[in-house]
């Protein structure tokens, strides 16, 4: 018998941002099997905070 636990899907986001998260893919349009228009997709997701810090600089005022 295996335990099945119950997880929040703010649980799961939480995880997910804390490691992060890549998304990628591939959309090709193409007609008579020639490709006109390829457009590659590729995303890092995470959560930002004092381990991580922010890309973007703070500007002050």
């Amino acid at each position: 018998m295996t335990d099945q636990r119950e997880i929040a899907l703010v649980d799961l986001l939480d995880r997910l941002l804390a490691g992060g998260v890549v998304l990628a893919g591939d959309i090709t349009l193409r007609i008579a099997d020639i490709d006109l228009v390829r457009v590659d997709l590729k995303a890092l997701i995470s959560a930002v905070g004092e381990n991580v810090p922010s890309p973007w600089r703070q500007v002050s005022p």
